[in-house]
C-alpha cells in the first residue's frame, strides 16, 4: 500500500513532470491511503493553478472527476486525537508545516494500526526527508 500525500496525488489529476511516474506507480500498486484533508489540499492546488493560468477551469473539473473516482477506492485516515498528538510531536521533531505534519501523522497512525510495508509518495522534499527519518520508504 502507498500513502499518497496531496503533492504526489495532484500529479495524477493534472499534467505535471511527475505524472507519468505517478501513474505507473498507481498501476503497480492501486491500494491507496490518504489523509482526511487530502481532497481539500488537492482543491487548493487546482485553484492555485487556475489563478496562475496553468490550467483552465475545464481541466480542473476533469481533475475533480479523477479525484472522485480515486476516492471511491482509497483508504482515508480520519482525524483523531491520536493523530493530532502525533502531528504535534512531528512539528517538534521535523521542520514541517502544520498540514505536512498531519499527513505524516496519518501514515504513522496507519503503521501503528498494523499496516506493514507502507510506502510514502510525496513531491515535497522536506516532507520526504521527515518521512524517511520516521522510517518510511519513499515511493
Amino acid at each position: 500500500m502507498i500513502f499518497w500525500d496531496s503533492s504526489a496525488l495532484v500529479a495524477l489529476l493534472v499534467k505535471e513532470t511527475e505524472s507519468a511516474t505517478r501513474t505507473a506507480m498507481l498501476e503497480a500498486d492501486a491500494e491507496m491511503a490518504v489523509w482526511w484533508a487530502t481532497p481539500v489540499e488537492c482543491e487548493s492546488a487546482l485553484q492555485r493553478r487556475i489563478r496562475e493560468g496553468s490550467i483552465e477551469t475545464a481541466a480542473a473539473r476533469l481533475a475533480r472527476d479523477r479525484l472522485a473516482a480515486l476516492s471511491a477506492a482509497w483508504h482515508e485516515v480520519s482525524p483523531t486525537a491520536a493523530i493530532r498528538k502525533l502531528a504535534l510531536r512531528i512539528l517538534r521533531t521535523h521542520p514541517l508545516r502544520a498540514a505536512d505534519s498531519l499527513q505524516l501523522a496519518a501514515v504513522l497512525a496507519l503503521e501503528a494500526a498494523g499496516l506493514q510495508d507502507l510506502r510514502f509518495a510525496c513531491a515535497d522534499q522536506r516532507l520526504n526527508t521527515a518521512a524517511e527519518a520516521e522510517g518510511f520508504v519513499l515511493a
